[in-house]
């Protein structure tokens, strides 16, 4: 069995997702070949079968591969060569904003409150460490987009787990894969994202003096102004 390959500290399920489109993009896989079954990838890329089964629904749900229940995965079919390729990554493009609409509907809520919850609890201590991280975000701006997402979403559970409210973290946690993979794509392909590097800063302080309107303010501010790029992209109003 060949070395698992060396993933990343962060979220597994985008790397496995990466991995496995790598390896269809270089014809490793041809079009109707049956892929090796759940178990076996997990065993060659060295992570849990969740994650697998994870990262095949989301290349599945692109059009990449072919689940048939019963009979295993395949791969899929290209497209017609009609359709265009421009056209078929403007739509995978759309469907994964939609979807991300959806889950960061879901964030700002939680963030919210987690927010406000997290004014009233922080300590000194958090409070550096949440320097810390942001300091580090700041200094990822602009460099490999992966790398810079993972530090802000690493910022953000930070502030989530503060809030003390194991619920809230869960919710975090379960919906992360979702927006490293969206929020990847856009910091790579968007032009225009909006500047919140002060809405960051602005939490930050507000935590740090334990004032729970500002903390939420500061929330509202960030998640709102990346949710109507969103909002814009999907043609929602």
């Amino acid at each position: 069995m060949a070395r698992a390959p060396v993933l990343r500290h962060g979220p597994v399920v985008p790397q496995v997702e990466s991995l496995l489109r790598e390896r269809l993009r270089s014809g490793e896989w041809r079009p109707g070949q049956r892929l090796p079954n759940e178990v076996r990838l997990a065993a060659e890329l060295g992570v849990g079968r969740s994650s697998v089964r994870e990262a095949v629904r989301l290349l599945a749900r692109d059009g990449l591969l072919d689940v048939r229940h019963g009979a295993g995965t395949f791969v899929a079919d290209p497209p017609d060569e009609g359709a265009g390729v421009v056209g078929v990554i403007d739509v995978g493009r759309l469907v994964r904003r939609a979807r991300l609409l959806e889950v960061y509907e879901v964030r700002r809520a939680l963030e919210v409150e987690a927010a406000r919850l997290a004014a009233h609890r922080v300590r000194p201590e958090d409070v550096e460490r949440l320097r810390a991280g942001l300091r580090r975000r700041r200094e990822l701006d602009g460099g490999d987009a992966a790398a810079f997402v993972t530090a802000d979403l690493e910022f953000h559970r930070s502030v989530v787990e503060l809030s003390g409210n194991a619920l809230l973290l869960s919710l975090f946690t379960a919906v992360r894969p979702v927006l490293f993979e969206a929020l990847t794509d856009m910091v790579r392909h968007e032009e225009d994202l909006p500047d919140v590097a002060d809405a960051h800063t602005d939490l930050l302080a507000a935590l740090e003096r334990g004032d729970e309107a500002a903390a939420v303010a500061a929330t509202v501010d960030n998640l709102e102004s990346v949710l109507s790029v969103i909002r814009a992209a999907v043609g929602e109003r």
